[in-house]
Parts: structure tokens; C-alpha cells; sequence
């Protein structure tokens, strides 16, 4: 879709990701992050290790497993990886005032899940000391 040789794709140059070219002189648009298009940003991926998590890794997760209304008690809640491992059951029911029938599955289907996987794959001492 680029027009080669006109003076808009040179501006943009030929690796552009943007689909239509810019002006010469006009800045691409800022992404999600705050970071122009094709820039890289300053925002890593989320560590495989859920113990590594941010508390926005954790809202990110919980939002791409389709509870975004509840990923923000996470987020209210300040729960990093660390505090999600450590989460019992009613923790999740009652401690994040979220309806009990997300609450249950975000504890049976996620955390339950990300804390077998752990536990089971880590020593514990790593996780603790």
C-alpha cells in the first residue's frame, strides 16, 4: 500500500507498521502505552513466572481472561504475583468485593491454576527466600 518513491513513504520510511503513510514532519499517533506507533515501547512482556508479576501484569491477566470489571479489584487491591500466589479462596469470595460467581471462577479456573503450576514446577524456597 506504500507508494514507493513519494516523499510521504521516504518520511515514514519502508518498515513503517502504519498502514497509511504519514505527512512529512507529522508524528505517528501514540499507541496504547503512550509510545508512537513502530517505536519501540518501554513496557516488557508479562514474565512467565506469575511470582514476577506486576500488579498491572495481574490486571492485564485477568482481563485477557475476560474479567475486566474484576481485574480492577486486583488493581484497588494493589495484588502484585507474590500476593496472587498467596491468595486463599475466601480471599477471592470476600477480601476483593467482587459478585461470588466471577469469584469463583477467576479462584478455581485461574489462581488455583497459576498456584499448582508453581508450586509444583518451583521449589518453595525460591519463592520465599
Amino acid at each position: 500500500m506504500n507508494k514507493e518513491g513519494g516523499s510521504a513513504s521516504a518520511a515514514t520510511g519502508p518498515d513503517s507498521p502504519s498502514p497509511v503513510p504519514l505527512p512529512p514532519g507529522k508524528p505517528a499517533l501514540p499507541g496504547a502505552d503512550g509510545t508512537p506507533f513502530g517505536c519501540p515501547s518501554g513496557r516488557k512482556e508479562k514474565p512467565a513466572d506469575p511470582v514476577e508479576w506486576t500488579v498491572m501484569d495481574v490486571v492485564e491477566y485477568f482481563t485477557e481472561a475476560g474479567f475486566p470489571e474484576q481485574a480492577t479489584a486486583f488493581q484497588e487491591q494493589e495484588i502484585d504475583g507474590k500476593s496472587l500466589l498467596l491468595m486463599q479462596r475466601t480471599d477471592v469470595l470476600t477480601g476483593l468485593s467482587i459478585r461470588l460467581g466471577p469469584a469463583l471462577k477467576i479462584y478455581e479456573h485461574h489462581i488455583k491454576v497459576l498456584q499448582q503450576g508453581h508450586f509444583e514446577d518451583d521449589d518453595p524456597d525460591g519463592f520465599l527466600g
